[in-house]
């Protein structure tokens, strides 16, 4: 049927099935009013979710921030090219002007201002690998900051997991993730 085509949900035949649904990291609120039937059903009669990661757990999101940085006594300067990392400079201290901007009245009701997302999202950019450097410079433009505050796909999921007092996992650690991305060389990032 054409509701359910392209849901990104596949079902494991088995007694009872499973399910393998992919998110994407977005902003649920982007993405939601086209997930198709099909899938939230499945989801909402599912007893057990897994997720890439376990965004709920404070450890996971600590681990990911630790392993974003570089190695102690090393900073971006260091190891990306001069033009390259004086054009990011250039470019965080313009995001930086402009989020104020950015801001929605909403995000201000809820306490969210611009210096206070810049710094969760930009601060300590100078001590980031650089794929990670990248992925925040990707996060830093106005639709995205417009949606700070609104969980992504998978941690909304999570979140409503929890509440429906479903069983919940991670198929991956954290540290398979970090390694997998910090392995990549300079010229694939």
């Amino acid at each position: 049927q054409q509701n359910e085509l392209n849901s990104f949900l596949w079902t494991i035949k088995r007694d009872p099935p499973s399910y393998f649904f992919g998110t994407i990291h977005v902003p649920y609120t982007r993405v939601w009013d086209f997930v198709p039937e099909n899938s939230k059903k499945a989801f909402q009669q599912s007893h057990i979710v897994y997720f890439e990661l376990d965004l709920t757990d404070p450890y996971t999101v600590s681990a990911l921030t630790s392993c974003q940085l570089l190695p102690q006594g090393e900073n971006l300067q260091d190891v990306l090219p001069r033009d390259i990392y004086h054009r990011l400079k250039r470019h965080l201290e313009y995001v930086k002007l402009m989020m104020p901007s950015w801001i929605t009245p909403d995000q201000r009701g809820k306490g969210l201002y611009a210096d206070y997302l810049f710094n969760a999202i930009a601060g300590n950019w100078e001590r980031k690998r650089p794929v990670w450097a990248m992925l925040m410079v990707n996060s830093l433009t106005e639709i995205d900051i417009k949606s700070r505050g609104v969980p992504v796909l998978d941690l909304y999921l999570a979140q409503e997991a929890e509440r429906l007092r479903k069983q919940t996992g991670a198929v991956e650690k954290v540290e398979e993730q970090c390694q997998l991305l910090n392995g990549l060389n300079f010229s694939q990032v």
